[in-house]
């Protein structure tokens, strides 16, 4: 599939999208740019061919720096407020990368805020730069709140006390901090964010697709109650036990050493020969 996107570029290799973010100068969520990642994130749901979505930035200082506040501002505020029994667009698009049946990664090597902080907080995983990725939900001291999704999402990422001094606090969080929260994955130096990032999405990429698609099916399905989150996971077993790919890389783990002292002491690297081609 052909992705043609006036503030985005998309490159696909190996079953893995990168997206870079570019609207200069400091990628604001603007209207065009919010039409462009909710019209790509869509299409991604729907592309079979892929199995990871990198999305990165063209300006190493800004991932995202948040939504539009002139925007913002255009906003209706005629009569009263109303609860909605639906999710607004902005939640659809962060509920589409946080379940989609991709891996859905943030490189964060500079700033994120607002609402990119919320979309970057949506996927599955975040990688930052030590000394410089810089988290900052600055929301409440222009009178609102994270509404796309951040005082939902920071609590289940980082407990509700650090996200509560995230929101209400509304100051930089660092990088070293925010990977110690759990915020970030992993942080990495500046020359090697892209290679590490790059590295993981192919590794991802060549497992199985059923397996990489059930298997965060699976992991997502954590925020059930407990019990119906194990049953879930049972089932998702049973449907993979049953694949061809299941079946032939078992056997192949063991021919190739899997269960012997030596296979075990390098199962990681084991792991990726599993899936090289035969």
């Amino acid at each position: 599939m052909a992705y043609q996107y006036q503030l985005l570029d998309v490159a696909v290799h190996r079953r893995v999208a990168t997206v870079t973010i570019n609207n200069p100068p400091i990628n604001i969520i603007t209207p065009a740019l919010y039409q462009d990642l909710a019209t790509l994130v869509a299409e991604l749901q729907n592309d079979d061919d892929l199995t990871v979505v990198v999305f990165k930035s063209a300006d190493a200082d800004f991932f995202i720096a948040h939504y539009d506040v002139s925007n913002i501002l255009e906003f209706p505020t005629d009569g009263e407020a109303e609860r909605s029994l639906e999710l607004n667009d902005f939640h659809i698009m962060c509920e589409r990368v946080r379940t989609m049946n991709k891996v859905t990664i943030a490189q964060i090597e500079g700033r994120v805020g607002g609402g990119g902080s919320e979309f970057a907080a949506s996927m599955d995983m975040r990688f930052g730069v030590v000394g410089k990725t810089v988290v900052n939900q600055m929301e409440v001291p222009l009178g609102i709140l994270p509404g796309g999704t951040g005082t939902q999402r920071l609590p289940r990422l980082v407990g509700r006390g650090r996200a509560m001094e995230i929101v209400l606090g509304a100051d930089d969080l660092d990088a070293e901090t925010a990977e110690r929260w759990g915020y970030l994955n992993r942080i990495y130096a500046a020359g090697d964010i892209d290679a590490k990032v790059t590295a993981l999405a192919e590794r991802i990429a060549s497992f199985p697709v059923e397996a990489v698609r059930l298997a965060k099916a699976s992991v997502t399905a954590s925020e059930l109650p407990l019990q119906q989150g194990l049953q879930e996971e049972a089932y998702l077993f049973q449907r993979l036990l049953r694949t061809d790919s299941a079946q032939h890389n078992m056997q192949r783990f063991m021919e190739m050493g899997g269960q012997t002292r030596e296979g075990e002491l390098k199962v990681g690297e084991l792991s990726r020969q599993i899936c090289e081609p035969d």
